[in-house]
């Protein structure tokens, strides 16, 4: 069990904050969170001590200053300091509150009473060390995307998330009316806190079928093709596993992506069409992007 842990701190310009959102992730930050602090923004990620030596966090300091070099941007100012697994829950969890996203969604911390006389579909969520809140851009958009295809027509779909990391996306599929879903995460973490989730929402698992592993895992499990596939990880892992998601994929199967840059969109666009899926919409958040994707 991680003890301690890493909390890096970032004071950025608001033109900044997806970068530095981005570097946190690609670095493996838990819980990142970010608040308006006048003119600037605060960004804050946790590193676990056991993983992250003291380079290892100044070596992403020096990425985010080179970023905001790169982008003529001010430079940042970076600030670090370990913490106690305790001082860890409190610290990033003051800095999060209930949000609605989409038309449908609020997305309710649970250690907070849920909102009276709220008509939206309010999904308890605590993250843990895991990644998925719903503040961040990409998971917006994966959500916003799931109310768009799941609907009163699709109440027997069943999805599969790969790297499910909160069970999030999960989680929602099957608030809006999924029959059953499969998460997978290489993170232990992560598929304790899908675990979790799914008993603050109710679900059982029957419904919310979660496991310790990736895409192959699916390959190995699955007794029938799916027929959605969400995936909000980072680009180039997604561009690994397009090759294979036909294998848990039937003619009509529909897919999310997400976590991926914009510049990176074409990259993955022309790798899932050289692998039979067409992008059907690609939806924006400032320099986010995700990908509802069919098969051709």
């Amino acid at each position: 069990m991680v003890n301690s842990w890493w909390e890096v701190q970032v004071l950025c310009d608001p033109a900044l904050e997806d970068t530095v959102f981005w570097r946190f992730e690609t670095f493996g930050g838990r819980g990142t969170a970010s608040q308006r602090r006048t003119h600037v923004r605060q960004i804050q990620a946790y590193f676990p001590q056991e993983e992250f030596e003291l380079l290892d966090v100044a070596a992403v300091a020096l990425r985010i200053k080179q970023d905001a070099i790169c982008s003529q941007l001010a430079i940042p100012q970076t600030t670090w300091r370990l913490i106690d697994e305790e001082d860890w829950s409190k610290s990033w969890k003051d800095h999060w509150s209930p949000q609605e996203v989409g038309d449908r969604f609020l997305i309710n911390p649970a250690w907070m009473d849920k909102p009276e006389g709220s008509d939206r579909l309010i999904l308890q969520l605590d993250p843990g060390a895991a990644f998925g809140t719903g503040t961040h851009p990409t998971t917006q958009l994966c959500l916003e995307s799931l109310e768009m295809r799941i609907d009163a027509d699709a109440q027997d779909a069943t999805v599969a998330d790969i790297g499910c990391g909160s069970g999030i996306l999960s989680t929602a599929a099957l608030l809006l009316g999924a029959k059953h879903a499969y998460a997978v995460d290489v993170d232990p973490l992560a598929v304790r806190a899908t675990r979790e989730n799914a008993v603050l929402n109710g679900l059982t698992s029957a419904q919310l079928d979660v496991q310790l592993g990736s895409l192959d895992t699916l390959m190995e499990t699955l007794e029938k093709p799916v027929d959605g596939i969400l995936c909000n990880i980072l680009a180039e892992v997604i561009v690994d596993l397009i090759p294979q998601l036909s294998e848990i994929s039937h003619p009509q199967s529909w897919g999310i992506l997400s976590g991926i840059l914009l510049e990176q969109s074409k990259l993955v666009a022309d790798t899932l069409e050289q692998h039979g899926w067409v992008v059907a919409t690609l939806w924006r958040r400032k320099e986010w992007c995700c990908l509802n994707i069919r098969r051709s």
